[in-house]
This record gives C-alpha cells, structure tokens and sequence, in this order.
C-alpha cells in the first residue's frame, strides 16, 4: 500500500509527500478543481465544495462524517499550474491557527509526486497537528484519490 511520508525538517514545518499512478496535469487538477476534490478530499467522506482557484481566492470544505460536520478554509497565494500552488489552511472550530501549504507536484514516467510544506507559526500548532490523527486522515484521503484517479484515469 502506498502511505504518505511524513517528516518535520523543522520545529514549525510538516512535509507530507506521496506517489500517485497517473500524470501531474491530472493530480494537479484532482487538487484544484471542485468536481474533483469532493471525491477524494475529507477521506471521501461527503464534501460540499466552494472553491475560487486564482491568486486571492478562498476555499472552502465541509466534510461529513460520523453525523457532524468539519469545515476548513483558506486563500490561495501562489499558483503556477502544474506545478505547485500555495494556500492557507484554517479549521473553523480552532480560527486564528492559520497554516499556510505548498504544494509541489513532479512528474516522473507518468507518476506523480505531490509534496506539501506546511508552514507552522509555532512547534506547538504543528504538533498538535501531528497529534490530531492528522496523518491518518492524510492516508485515507489519498487512498480515496487512489480510487478516484483508476476511475477516472
């Protein structure tokens, strides 16, 4: 089974970064499109979608799971398609703990390597983001994107 890698290079970074069967312009767009990422984003869990992909536009997900809802949002900072975009990254239900994650999206006989930087304003939040089952939720995600991608590929 192909699981993410998971490293902190430093007390406020979090570097995941995994393999998928299929070409970057695809992953890419399974990242940035809204008809794509309610398939696969929130463990495939039900996702409603508002998404504005252009430097300055928001984003945001509310997934449902287990009868409740968990809602996350953000801004885009930095777009060059395919490969890489930049983003803030908030939990509504803990506002003001912002993060913001790149993106980088690789390409190598026709698989693709998405790499994501999260930027931390202190070790405690990345710990604790560590600790939220964070990389469960991450392996979950992406092994519905997996699923998605021989779908649609």
């Amino acid at each position: 089974m192909n699981t993410i890698s998971v490293s902190t290079p430093s007390p406020t970074e979090l570097v995941m970064s995994r393999t998928f069967d299929a070409p970057r312009a695809l992953v890419f767009a399974a990242h940035t499109e809204a008809e794509h990422l309610r398939h696969w984003w929130g463990r495939g869990n039900p996702l409603e979608v508002a998404i504005d992909f252009r430097v300055g536009g928001t984003w945001r997900f509310v997934e449902t799971a287990d009868g409740k809802q968990h809602a996350f949002r953000g801004e885009f900072r930095e777009i060059a398609a395919p490969e890489t975009f930049t983003w803030t990254f908030e939990y509504e239900p803990m506002a003001g703990h912002i993060a913001v994650e790149k993106f980088v999206f690789t390409e190598e006989d026709g698989r693709t390597t998405v790499t994501g930087t999260t930027q931390f304003d202190t070790q405690q939040e990345r710990d604790g983001m560590l600790q939220s089952g964070m990389e469960q939720g991450a392996n979950q995600s992406y092994a519905a994107l997996d699923a998605y991608l021989t779908k649609i590929g």
